[in-house]
């Protein structure tokens, strides 16, 4: 067999941030092909010999590390596995290290789904270097998993929790409330510890021994229901929770609201005074209108385009991080905070914004009211083929005006189409349409002066999508 052929025939493919697919296409010789093309592909710029591996708690994720470590076995390359942690825990562990890493994972798909995400030890790979693994052209043999043997080493938790832990003293949560909502997260097993150590009283709530796939963009009814109740009943201070792997944060303060990722990392970077901004054309206008940054890039949806406009960034500003509307924080620059050193992380993070709210002094609540008062909600329609939403998108965009009539928002102000189609009317409302990059769904963002007109206009759209 070789890599590229396997891959080629695979229906496995790289969306927003990472490889991902159903579970049944991701047999042995699959993962072990994708590992394998990942390993050679930058052989030519690293020197390594041992590669880490870690996973989610999706049903499927250790068979699938098993299958990438008796491919790697094949070229002599060594596995250091560390069990079920978060994505930015294997990544910052594996950083420092110096050392490549694998993260087994879909993120917030559903659990008949998995992904395979990639890390190169200085950070998470960029689509260039996916066209390489792509591209990668070298022969295995058929698959022994009969040997394969992944004991567990604590070393990436324990070093995630103390970047956190060395960040903030004993006693910095003293007083506070935390709510951790586990479900079937990746952290689970780490958050309860690290905000304890921080002096927090935590309580542990929604645990689950079935996969959720939670998606910290389009957070349920039940989950909106969940998070009033518990606030009010146990009286959080804040409640704290993530998608499946752990990059993506869900944070809601003591009225029980979760805070929408682009706030949320809107405010994390005025407290950790960044200069440099990378974030995606998804996210919220009120970056640009609170006036906190010398400048804004903004990128394609995925964190592998907002890593890529770190490199520039980092060229002329000395405090550059970036964040995604799924709230993700890409830190790209070491900084001191709270007088103590704060290694970069260029991969989504769920913790680092998090803890650095809840120490700003103010409520959640009242923190947001700070903000200019521009309102996001985004949704998506499940089952609506990538081919459909590229075909819509592609009819929309020769009379962006028409559409946009069709909201009752009149002429169109300006048009994007960096990402899907994004348009902003004369009255600032905000309409992106946009094929989900990791599953077959149709996403819409909206943004309005108001909750409510936002979650109007982006039902209006999508009842217009559904009558096309």
């Amino acid at each position: 067999m070789n890599t590229k052929s396997v891959i080629q025939s695979s229906g496995i493919a790289f969306g927003t941030s990472g490889a991902r697919g159903l579970v049944a296409d991701f047999t042995p010789e699959v993962c072990a092909a994708f590992s394998i093309a990942f390993a050679q592909s930058i052989t030519g710029e690293f020197a390594f010999n041992t590669i880490a591996i870690a996973i989610d708690n999706r049903p499927s994720s250790l068979d699938i590390a098993k299958a990438c470590a008796a491919g790697l076995k094949q070229f002599n390359i060594e596995v250091v596995y560390y069990g079920v942690v978060p994505t930015p825990a294997l990544a910052y562990t594996s950083i420092q290290d110096n050392m490549p890493c694998i993260m087994v994972t879909g993120s917030h798909i559903p659990f008949d789904r998995n992904g395979l995400k990639f890390y190169r030890p200085d950070g998470e790979i960029t689509k260039q270097d996916e066209l390489a693994i792509l591209a990668a052209d070298f022969v295995f043999s058929e698959l022994d998993l009969s040997g394969i043997d992944l004991p567990i080493s604590d070393k990436a938790k324990n070093a995630y929790i103390a970047r956190y832990t060395n960040l903030f003293n004993g006693e910095t949560l003293a007083g506070k409330r935390v709510g951790i909502y586990e479900h079937s997260s990746a952290g689970r097993d780490i958050y309860k510890s690290l905000f304890e150590q921080l002096g927090a009283e935590v309580i542990c709530l929604g645990r689950s021994d079935e996969f959720i796939p939670i998606d910290t963009e389009a957070v349920s009814d039940e989950d909106k229901h969940r998070s009033k109740v518990w606030v009010s009943d146990y009286h959080l201070d804040m409640l704290f929770s993530t998608d499946g792997d752990g990059d993506r944060p869900l944070v809601a303060g003591e009225d029980g609201e979760w805070l929408r990722g682009d706030i949320l990392g809107l405010l994390c970077s005025q407290a950790l005074s960044i200069e440099a901004l990378a974030t995606p054309v998804s996210c919220s206008t009120a970056i640009e209108l609170s006036g906190s940054f010398k400048t804004v890039t903004r990128t394609k949806i995925g964190s592998p385009y907002v890593i890529e406009a770190f490199s520039d960034l980092n060229k002329t500003y000395r405090r550059v991080a970036g964040f995604e509307a799924n709230g993700g924080y890409l830190l790209a620059s070491d900084l001191e905070f709270n007088g103590k050193a704060l290694k970069a992380l260029p991969t989504r993070d769920a913790v680092l914004p998090a803890l650095v709210v809840i120490t700003m002094g103010n409520s959640i609540a009242s923190l947001h009211k700070t903000l200019p008062q521009r309102f996001t909600v985004s949704d998506r329609l499940k089952d609506f083929a990538t081919e459909k939403s590229k075909a819509l998108i592609a009819e929309l965009s020769e009379n962006p005006n028409e559409f946009l009539n069709s909201l009752g928002l009149g002429e169109a102000k300006v048009v994007c189409k960096r990402d899907g189609l994004r348009i902003t009317a004369e009255n600032g409302d905000v309409v992106h349409l946009r094929p989900s990059g990791n599953a077959p769904e149709l996403r819409c963002y909206a943004e309005s002066n108001s909750e409510q007109e936002a979650l109007c206009l982006m039902n209006r759209a999508f009842t217009l999508v559904n009558q096309s």
